[in-house]
């Protein structure tokens, strides 16, 4: 009986493997070239501030620093002036140290999105830097091959694949015991022996040490990609989708004669409440609400902050708006998070070199498997 009972087992275990093995092989099979180009895109994406940053070159500081600086909003006038048929700029970044300029993101359909620095306390342009258009676009291949909703469809269900290949890839590579020899085959690459082997090894060694932070890309990916998904992420911890909200207070055309309270006044008082944090964001494409919206941290990216803290400014008053729901600084928090984990600005330059590696191994996994397949299917 109990022999009967051992077969039996052997046959169901037999019969998940090969399930398994056909999940890692042919839905990655078909998939490769997607995946392979969504994890190149990705980790080109990873230095991506570093490089805008750079870019900049002289621009990023002005010559010499004056008593006073220019409103804010005098500034965006200048830049209405300067660039008409651009949109209003999303935000601008502003900075502790007086020696750096500021930073507005603008877009129009003839010049794409582009970075223009100004001299605060002149109001000149010091810069108008295109780089950040080649980023624009990497993302937007990243996220959808520029296709619309049919190429973002096509990458929604490319990642969801990738997810199937590591879960099936850590029940392969799971060593049947756990003894030193085992252990020492499953974690380290024989680099000396065939290429066959060595390619062999890579695939399943550095697919094992990769697999936490590649399973992080891919979930936030579709946290990102998946609008409805990222929305009940939200209202699990407590948010709401902070784009979408609009505060039910109209800031009349009273409340906008009698306030004396700017973006500047916003920008110090932020900077006062949070001495340790280096960077403001203002969101300055809805001005016409009774807020400002600061963000405040050590390192704002193009589309996440390190560790920020977000405040809503009552425009009359000048204090904390004690009238936004929590739900929507909460909202803030989580949506940045997933953008943190995506991004890789999660933890400095450590974070950033993690998930540029993660990149860097996903684009070659595809590659190694099919060496694999091909090898044993030549034998």
């Amino acid at each position: 009986m109990n022999k009967v009972m051992m077969a039996s087992n052997l046959k169901k275990k037999s019969r998940s493997r090969s399930l398994m093995k056909w999940l890692h092989l042919w839905p990655g099979m078909i998939s490769a070239l997607i995946l392979i180009f969504v994890c190149i895109t990705g980790t080109i994406f990873v230095y991506s501030d570093e490089i805008i940053d750079y870019s900049a070159g002289d621009a990023r500081y002005v010559k010499e620093i004056l008593p006073t600086r220019m409103p804010a909003e005098k500034l965006m006038e200048i830049l209405k002036t300067t660039y008409p048929n651009r949109k209003s700029p999303a935000y601008m970044v502003a900075y502790r140290d007086a020696r750096r300029s500021v930073r507005f993101n603008t877009y129009s359909e003839e010049t794409g999105l582009r970075m223009v620095y100004m001299n605060p306390y002149t109001g000149e342009i010091l810069k108008d830097d295109a780089t950040v258009y080649f980023f624009y676009t990497v993302a937007h291949l990243h996220h959808s091959l520029l296709l619309g909703k049919p190429g973002q469809w096509i990458i929604d269900i490319a990642t969801l694949i990738f997810l199937i290949e590591l879960v099936t890839g850590i029940y392969l590579w799971w060593p049947k015991r756990w003894n030193k020899s085992a252990r020492k085959g499953a974690f380290t690459v024989k680099w000396n022996a065939p290429f066959k082997r060595v390619n062999y090894d890579f695939h399943k060694v550095f697919g094992v040490y990769a697999f936490l932070f590649i399973s992080i890309l891919l979930v936030t990916g579709v946290l990102i990609a998946f609008e409805p998904l990222g929305n009940a992420t939200m209202r699990l911890f407590g948010g709401i989708d902070p784009h979408h909200w609009k505060s039910e207070r109209v800031f009349s055309d009273a409340d906008k004669a009698n306030s004396v309270f700017h973006i500047n006044n916003a920008v110090d008082a932020a900077f006062r409440m949070y001495p340790d944090k280096q960077e403001a964001q203002v969101a300055t494409y809805r001005l016409d609400g009774p807020y400002y919206n600061v963000r405040v941290s050590n390192r704002i990216g193009l589309k996440s902050a390190e560790s920020p803290k977000d405040m809503f400014f009552d425009r009359v008053t000048g204090k904390i708006a004690t009238d936004v729901p929590s739900s929507v600084i909460k909202g803030n928090k989580v949506d940045n998070a997933i953008w943190v984990l995506h991004t890789g600005n999660w933890m400095g330059p450590v974070g950033k070199l993690f998930t540029f590696l993660a990149g860097l191994i996903g684009a070659t996994l595809p590659v190694s498997g099919f060496f694999i397949w091909w090898n044993k299917r030549r034998r």
